[in-house]
């Protein structure tokens, strides 16, 4: 027993051989003992029903001057994504901070959305991690407030092999409906097909959410991977040329009526040529500094940033006046006239 965990027995060496080393077989727990455990499927949402989606909202979440939850805010403008036409919500993905969110904050705010607009839009919680323990118990408790279903990202930082990769989503997808999302830039590592092939053998694997391209797009489309575009500035050409179902955007907090239309109303180069000029300016520093500084100027939420996001610089305010204009005011959420703002009109938070 005690060489085949890899120890060298006493026995073995008195008689005068050297037994050879064994590697040690990983224990195999099984998780019956949880307690949130539930395989209980009457509530829960059918996975054909998040492969149908065509234009996801990552939402923003707006604060108090205090660093809370601005929940007013929030909720006008879940409802401005429902009467435009969004048809699901990431909460608290990375446009909606869930990096700077405590998983108390962050189990609250996706049981928030769920109780009050659950009922008109699908819910889907940004409950990834790169760690398999936290994003297990954060899925769990997810699907316990009643998201319709689960973010996950591939560990990031902490990177893992292609092996642990497959066990991480094999961990979290038994819970219910999940959508990977694949985002290099921001994680250091790529998701492989062999991963995301592998991983929708599972009845509750929705899709992915890539942002590598269109090659990767139409790769999976070709094999019946549902895809959502993680690039508003690609979703266009994904979703009419390369087979992918629609979109996850930044930009339809803005503009939701439109990304609409360029999602469902067949090939539109001029809407899109028209919308590049606010996707690019969305983007010219890290996701989500541009939508927070927007939201403000329109009106639509507090000019207040947690740390480390900070507003953008004067000059693309300006900016973003202009392509408004552009635009059109009518066609952007809210209802007060686009402010350039002064810099003392934002109030950076470190402590919340």
């Amino acid at each position: 027993m005690a060489s085949a965990l890899g120890y060298c027995s006493l026995k073995a060496i008195h008689q005068g051989g050297i037994p050879k080393w064994r590697s040690p077989r990983a224990a195999v727990i099984p998780d019956s003992h949880l307690p949130m455990r539930s395989y209980e499927v009457k509530n829960r949402t059918n996975v054909d029903d998040i492969k149908a989606l065509r234009l996801i909202t990552a939402v923003k979440t707006p604060y108090l001057p205090d660093g809370r939850f601005d929940l007013v805010a929030y909720d006008a403008l879940v409802n401005m994504q429902i009467e435009d036409g969004v048809e699901g919500v990431i909460v608290g993905g990375t446009t909606g901070e869930g990096q700077l969110m405590s998983w108390d904050e962050h189990i609250m705010l996706i049981g928030h959305t769920v109780n009050c607009f659950g009922g008109s839009i699908k819910v889907i919680g940004n409950t990834g991690s790169n760690s398999t323990r936290e994003a297990i118990h954060a899925t769990e408790q997810g699907f316990a407030v009643g998201m319709h279903a689960a973010l996950h990202i591939n560990p990031y930082y902490g990177k893992t092999s292609l092996e642990g990769l497959i066990s991480h989503f094999e961990n979290v997808l038994p819970m219910g409906p999940t959508i990977i999302y694949n985002v290099p830039s921001r994680t250091g590592q790529d998701i492989p097909p062999a991963v995301i092939l592998n991983a929708s053998k599972s009845p509750n694997f929705a899709g992915v959410k890539e942002c590598v391209g269109h090659d990767r797009v139409e790769g999976y489309t070709s094999k019946g991977v549902v895809v959502w575009s993680g690039n508003d500035d690609e979703c266009h050409d994904s979703r009419w040329d390369y087979g992918g179902k629609g979109v996850i955007s930044v930009t339809s907090n803005l503009v939701p009526s439109l990304m609409r239309e360029l999602m469902f109303e067949g090939k539109n180069p001029s809407l899109n040529a028209k919308l590049l000029p606010l996707m690019k300016w969305l983007f010219h520093e890290p996701n989500p500094i541009g939508l927070n500084t927007a939201l403000a100027q329109l009106g639509v939420v507090r000019p207040i940033f947690r740390l480390p996001y900070v507003p953008l610089p004067l000059e693309k305010r300006i900016e973003f006046v202009n392509i408004v204009n552009d635009i059109g005011r009518e066609n952007f959420v809210g209802e007060t006239d686009v402010q350039v703002l002064d810099d003392d009109d934002f109030i950076l938070i470190g402590r919340y």
